[in-house]
């Protein structure tokens, strides 16, 4: 593992391309509704000192939850969808099953969970054939027409295709060709909530004079109706300089994108696919003798507060295991976000050896999960931290705080002056909890129109947000 200990060696936060202003003129409050606001980045941020910004990564399961060939549940790609039924409750999941290394086809599972699937799996009929690539989007009960409710995106022959389907199980296509042309066979498609407008990403194979050969590059473009789309732009390319970066980084796309208040965040698979997972053997001992390494991947994140410019750290948010008997120890590659409860459940593929290695056996799907909202954290250790918004337009009547505190936090709103407003001076947040409530005596109803700053001070703690309530 000397390899994979030096690459992840050096961290930092790659800016890939400039953020679009979305704060208020200067002097101007930010007006902010329900939220949950994170604290992925510096946008809601005016003073913070003795703090560190930390990546949290979720709890993985041992074992995965959908296994490959050997397993009996014939998964072949680390693309997928989960949706829960807003009826029932209950999970479905869409995944690929080979027909030959270069053919798919769509299977399906049920849960009660989302974790453990009721076996066997049905394989769906083709709509058309499937190369690779599984995105299912619910676009609810009342969506007319009812025989479109479902979306089905995937790759073949040149570019992005859309079947529909009443219940995710019988599918047609939506055109017979495809809708997004791009040259390489990676796709996810979302849905913006913000912007009301459909996202896809879409892999194009590219060369640069910023990198030697041909790389895979995520590029984005939207859509209103899933048939008319805008020209694709670049959205995420290797940092130049950075030590983690160094090699032959390409990106297997991104996917699970989610939308946590203002923010849409996304799951990055970052490939060095010029190492090997197991140092000392190469592709070509283990089953591929047309590579020259094996290749590692793993995941970090990426947002956006406009939905066209995004930003991703280089630190990893799923890493893939150290040990090298563990079925996700080349690659643990997120592929899908759902928001249970107070928890979220990130969904991966896992690879053992590496990237074209035993792919119909080794391919397997785990599940990693977190607190709600819990990506990034503002940390203080013994040395008292401080964090102070900027001047915000509060849009609700109660406040309430995301942190794990082991020692102490406090939270008051405070004036330009930075005096705290009457009836909202320190409060005490304690515990692990994802919504605390800060328990003033006063309502915010009381500050409406005017510019608030809220000031965390703690030790021993993580701030991770707030939400309004």
């Amino acid at each position: 593992m000397r390899q994979q200990s030096s690459l992840l060696a050096a961290f930092g936060l790659a800016v890939i391309l400039p953020l679009a202003a979305a704060s208020a003129s200067a002097g101007e409050p930010l007006r902010i509704g329900r939220g949950p606001h994170l604290l992925l980045d510096e946008h809601l941020i005016a003073e913070q000192s003795f703090l560190s910004r930390t990546v949290n990564r979720p709890a993985k399961r041992p074992e995965p939850v959908i296994t490959g060939r050997a397993g009996g549940d014939d998964n072949f790609q680390p693309y997928l969808s989960v949706i829960q039924n807003p009826d029932t409750g209950g999970f479905r999941v869409w995944y690929g099953v080979p027909e030959n290394a270069s053919q798919s086809h769509l299977a399906t599972m049920e849960s009660e969970d989302g974790i453990h699937w009721r076996r066997p799996h049905r394989v769906l009929a083709d709509p058309q054939r499937i190369q690779f690539g599984v995105t299912v989007l619910d676009r609810g009960r009342e969506f007319r027409p009812r025989d479109e409710r479902y979306v089905y995106a995937f790759w073949n022959a040149g570019g992005l295709r859309i079947a529909v389907s009443p219940d995710g199980l019988g599918w047609r296509m939506l055109k017979p060709d495809a809708v997004l042309e791009h040259n390489h066979d990676i796709t996810s498609l979302h849905w913006d909530p913000i912007r009301r407008h459909y996202l896809a990403i879409v892999s194009v194979f590219l060369e640069d004079p910023l990198w030697e050969d041909k790389r895979r590059i995520p590029h984005q473009s939207v859509s209103q109706d899933l048939i008319h789309w805008e020209d694709p732009w670049r959205i995420i390319a290797p940092k130049q300089g950075a030590p983690i970066e160094h090699g032959e980084l390409q990106f297997y796309s991104m996917s699970g994108v989610i939308a946590r208040g203002d923010l849409l965040i996304g799951l990055v698979k970052v490939l060095r696919d010029d190492l090997n997972a197991t140092p000392g053997r190469t592709a070509a001992e283990m089953g591929d003798p047309e590579r020259k390494a094996a290749g590692i991947g793993y995941t970090v994140l990426a947002w956006t507060r406009d939905g066209r410019t995004w930003q991703r750290d280089q630190e990893p948010f799923l890493l893939n295991d150290p040990d090298p008997a563990r079925w996700d120890h080349a690659m643990a590659w997120g592929d899908e976000q759902i928001v249970i409860g107070d928890e979220t459940f990130v969904y991966y593929g896992g690879y053992q050896r590496g990237h074209k290695v035993a792919r119909f056996d080794e391919r397997q799907i785990g599940l990693a999960r977190m607190p709600l909202d819990r990506y990034v954290a503002r940390e203080a250790d013994h040395n008292p931290g401080r964090l102070v918004t900027k001047p915000l337009q509060l849009e609700g009547e109660a406040l309430t705080v995301n942190a794990r505190v082991a020692g102490s936090m406090r939270v008051r709103l405070i004036d330009a002056g930075g005096a705290a407003f009457p009836g909202f001076d320190w409060v005490e947040i304690t515990g692990d909890q994802v919504q605390a409530p800060a328990r003033w005596t006063g309502s915010l109803a009381e500050l409406r129109g005017q510019p608030v700053r809220i000031e965390f001070e703690f030790r021993h703690a993580q701030l991770f947000g707030f939400q309004l309530r």
